[in-house]
């Protein structure tokens, strides 16, 4: 298992100017916006299904995983920090 591991240090692996501005600008995001958004996201589809829109409702349903992921992603960048060597 040891063999796996990866002994780069951080230097080696720096973050560009765009991913460091996009990750402090999300960082001022409340993580619950992104469980909410989701849930509205499922909510919608399930509205939208039970109107008949069905192709709408698929569209919209399938927001929720990619709002989940950005969360997590946002949570993990707020929590460990992509970048500690220019954080």
């Amino acid at each position: 298992m040891d063999s796996m591991a990866t002994n780069a240090s951080p230097a080696e692996h720096e973050e560009g100017p765009v991913a460091r501005t996009i990750e402090n600008q999300t960082a001022k995001i409340p993580s619950d916006f992104w469980l909410w958004a989701a849930g509205a996201s499922i909510l919608a589809s399930l509205a939208l299904q039970f109107t008949g829109a069905k192709k709408h409702s698929v569209f919209v349903g399938q927001w929720a995983p990619t709002l989940l992921i950005l969360g997590l992603y946002n949570k993990i960048v707020k929590v460990a920090g992509s970048d500690r060597v220019n954080g």
